[in-house]
């Protein structure tokens, strides 16, 4: 099998740059849409280790219209779009340049609009395969370490690095490995008309995004949601024999909350399919001192097949608009 990675020395290389010249107290991760989704593992990651860092997620509109008080030249904004082309994100670097902040745009697109004002620019593959889907993400999250380890240091920071080298693989393989239970599912789910995410942790936004743009973007279908520790304090009233969730199962600290609620779901006979990081092995894999932070690269990954198999079942391309790009908003 071919080894998937990411050019870690470069993003050592731009975080031994700005930290040259800045002192970096603040980093935010701004984006919209998948993008902002893709960012927030970065973002978790360091609200979970940071002491001294202080980390902050934005959707661009709101951090261009409510600019925070702190983006001066010590705050790291991390900007992300797929195409580079995104207005609000490239309005967001402006943003940031404007308050003195350093900009790292990350893109699949060379030259787009988002690398004009950046300071530093990452480039990620995506075509390729499952693997090459993730890399976004896991840029992200390997500037997060970077910058927590130059900064304050990181007791995990090799683990780290050893999970970025298994990661992209073990993604891979995943993906592969999954088609048949999502055919299974594609054939379980295309009639409904709605269908409820759940996750928690790192990959929290895997499930916003999985529900944001794989089913209302991508296939027109209603969706919701939200975190597993949230689903005992309203969502779960809606539970009923054959109502549709996905559950993002973390192998990981808070495994808890997900187990509690898929307990619930299975005792009163919703209709449940379970993408468990643990089934694909990812604690086999990588370290128990930072699974946690692994487990959004893998659901992206395994669930994209899902999205590609419900997709097909409808006749309904994940390609297809009927506003994005086509009108004026």
């Amino acid at each position: 099998m071919s080894h998937h990675t990411i050019d870690l020395a470069n993003v050592k290389n731009i975080v031994s740059q700005i930290l040259a010249d800045h002192d970096i107290k603040s980093v935010a991760f701004v984006g919209c849409g998948a993008s902002s989704s893709e960012l927030y593992p970065g973002y978790y990651f360091l609200r979970d280790t940071a002491k001294q860092i202080r980390p902050f997620h934005y959707t661009a509109s709101e951090f261009n219209q409510d600019t925070p008080a702190w983006v001066d030249e010590t705050a790291l904004v991390i900007t992300c779009s797929l195409g580079g082309t995104t207005p609000e994100t490239i309005e967001a670097n402006h943003t940031a340049k404007t308050h003195g902040a350093t900009v790292v745009a990350v893109t699949h697109a060379a030259g787009s609009a988002l690398t004009e004002e950046a300071d530093y620019t990452i480039v990620h593959g995506f075509e390729l395969n499952y693997a090459a889907k993730i890399e976004k993400m896991g840029y992200v999250i390997a500037l997060a370490v970077e910058v927590l380890n130059q900064v304050e240091g990181y007791e995990h920071y090799d683990a780290m690095l050893d999970g970025f080298d298994k990661i992209f693989d073990l993604a891979e393989a995943s993906a592969n490995h999954a088609k048949g239970f999502a055919a299974e599912f594609g054939r379980a789910y295309k009639d409904d008309p709605v269908i409820y995410y759940m996750s928690s942790g790192a990959s929290l936004d895997v499930a916003y995004s999985s529900s944001i743009c794989l089913m209302m973007e991508m296939q027109w279908v209603n969706s919701g949601s939200f975190h597993s520790g949230e689903f005992f304090h309203g969502p779960f009233e809606i539970t009923d024999k054959d109502v549709p969730f996905v559950l993002l199962m973390n192998d990981g600290k808070t495994r808890k909350a997900d187990a509690r609620a898929l307990t619930f779901l299975n005792r009163f006979d919703a209709k449940v399919t379970v993408v468990d990081a643990k089934d694909y092995g990812l604690s086999g894999e990588i370290a128990s001192s930072v699974v946690t932070y692994f487990n959004p690269m893998l659901h992206t990954a395994v669930f994209r097949t899902y999205a590609e198999a419900l997709a097909e079942e409808r006749n309904h391309p994940l390609t297809v608009r009927r506003y994005m790009w086509k009108l004026e908003y």
